[in-house]
């Protein structure tokens, strides 16, 4: 009789994995955590659903800076609810869980910012999956930077250090870098502190090894973000960590110094006007980081700045005027508050004379709206909503021009230009029509720049940095051809590329 050999026992058939939807709201430094978060579900074994119909629970990360923000959040709440979804509330608004159970009593679970560890437990509690003996031991993306919530203990790490996120929001091309948590300021319209707690730096070490990692990855562009960049490091004493053999001060120019030697394009966002700016500027000059700040100013009167308990007031044009004269090609982009309470005509015209005066490159502004719980609604002689309104439509008007004058200037030069994406027109040999961004423009915020790709058709890439003629400009935007496309070499061995960077 012939022996058959037993068949292979047959795996049974694993259950699907539980699928969680995400909702990202917010500023970029939001955004960050979202990544954290959602590094974290794919670490454990979850998958992210693309849709409500898909989701079995849905995350929103809320932000609850301004009330319209708070009314987006509470929005998107009201919308992943009646989408029949369990929904856990986190961010910002989170730190205001009366607010949100007024308006949506069934949410599953609220947490504030900063808050991983314990939107992973709610997740678990709603969804249970089992843990991968392997993938169980991994840790979690980013255990937090708030030194009053209570974190897993983990060796080697200090307070302030995070686990950078694996899983991006962005495009492959560029990345949110956060070099900080909270805020120590106490502006009297912002309750940034109260919901996000006082500044916690992480270490400088931790901040590089992540820079490296993006752009061996592929990232050419890093925006070095939180909530006040030129205080990094005082919470820690400017303390020194390890870096590829060496040490690093957690101080804002030492940072900047060794992320420009790494070769991809360093660009600095929330940079309040302190002194020691004035080296980072110089760094610019040098071409080691991009020739860009972004500068929250709110106004220029000094009597506003004061009611608003800014730091710098009266001494705003003064710091533009020095800066420029170290580096010439600094393009500088701010945000406005127009209608402040106690604003009068007299503050504004001076906030219009500044704007004239500073020419600033990239400007937004909002109309002041009042913030539970800030300082600045107790203040008396609030500005009427139409005044408001008013007073914006003519802050604009000046700053739509002063862009449009100094992007003409820019005409006939050749500039580098980062492409994000595509805009072919239907029959367009595909790779022909280009959008992209100068070093003078950041993502989502700023103009952009539209190309013909023309000898280069097909052969740009998205993330690509070309070389392009400025041929034409409008309020905003420039438009130009391409003339060039350089190889991009950054000082980072590149993965898959070993030796050839």
């Amino acid at each position: 009789m012939t022996m058959k050999e037993p068949l292979p026992a047959v795996a049974a058939p694993q259950a699907a994995p539980p699928r969680v939807g995400f909702i990202s709201l917010g500023c970029p430094k939001a955004l960050v955590d979202s990544e954290r978060i959602l590094t974290q579900l794919r670490v454990e074994g979850y998958e992210v659903a693309p849709s409500y119909e898909d989701a079995q629970a849905v995350i929103v990360n809320t932000c609850g800076f301004i009330t319209p923000a708070i009314e987006e959040s509470l929005s998107a709440i009201g919308e992943a609810l009646d989408a029949g979804g369990r929904v856990i509330v986190t961010g910002c608004l989170g730190e205001r869980p009366e607010k949100i159970l007024e308006r949506h009593p069934k949410v599953a679970a609220i947490t504030g910012s900063e808050a991983v560890d314990d939107v992973m437990a709610h997740v678990r509690e709603l969804l249970p999956v089992e843990l991968d003996p392997f993938t169980g031991l991994l840790p979690v993306a980013a255990p937090g930077m708030r030194p009053e919530l209570a974190q897993p203990e983990r060796e080697g790490t200090r307070a302030g250090d995070v686990f950078a996120p694996s899983v991006k929001l962005t495009p492959r091309h560029y990345a949110y870098v956060k070099i900080a948590e909270g805020c120590n300021h106490t502006c009297a319209f912002c309750i940034i502190p109260k919901l996000r707690g006082r500044q916690v730096s992480r270490d400088a070490g931790a901040v590089l090894y992540e820079a490296y990692r993006l752009i061996a990855g592929g990232t050419r562009e890093l925006m070095i973000i939180s909530q006040d960049t030129s205080a990094y490091g005082v919470d820690v004493r400017y303390r020194e960590s390890e870096f590829q053999g060496g040490t690093v001060r957690a101080h804002l120019t030492d940072l900047a110094e060794k992320l420009g030697e790494m070769g991809a394009w360093v660009r600095m966002h929330y940079v309040y006007p302190y002194p020691h700016v004035d080296r980072i500027v110089e760094l610019m000059a040098q071409g080691k980081i991009l020739p860009y700040l972004d500068i929250p100013m709110q106004h220029a009167s000094p009597r506003i700045l004061r009611l608003m308990r800014r730091p710098g007031a009266g001494k705003q044009l003064d710091t533009i005027r020095r800066w420029r004269e170290i580096c010439p090609e600094l393009v500088i982009r701010s945000t406005f508050i127009v209608g402040f309470p106690g604003e009068t005509e007299e503050d504004f015209a001076e906030l219009l004379t500044f704007l004239e005066e500073a020419r600033l490159d990239r400007v937004g502004a909002f109309t002041y709206s009042e913030v539970e719980e800030a300082d600045a609604n107790a203040l008396p002689n609030p500005v009427p909503e139409e005044v408001k309104q008013e007073r914006l439509a003519r802050f604009m008007a000046v700053a739509q021009r002063i862009s449009t004058e100094k992007l003409a200037e820019k005409v006939g030069r050749v500039m580098d230009v980062i492409v994000d994406e595509f805009n072919d027109d239907e029959g367009d040999r595909p790779g022909t029509r280009l959008i992209g961004r100068t070093k003078g423009d950041a993502p989502g915020i700023d103009g952009q720049v539209y190309l013909y790709a023309g000898d280069f058709a097909g052969q740009v890439k998205i993330g690509d940095i070309v070389r392009a003629r400025i041929e034409d400009s409008d309020e905003y935007d420039l438009f130009g051809e391409v003339v060039e496309r350089p190889e991009w070499r950054p000082n980072v061995p590149q993965l898959g590329h070993f030796g050839k960077h």
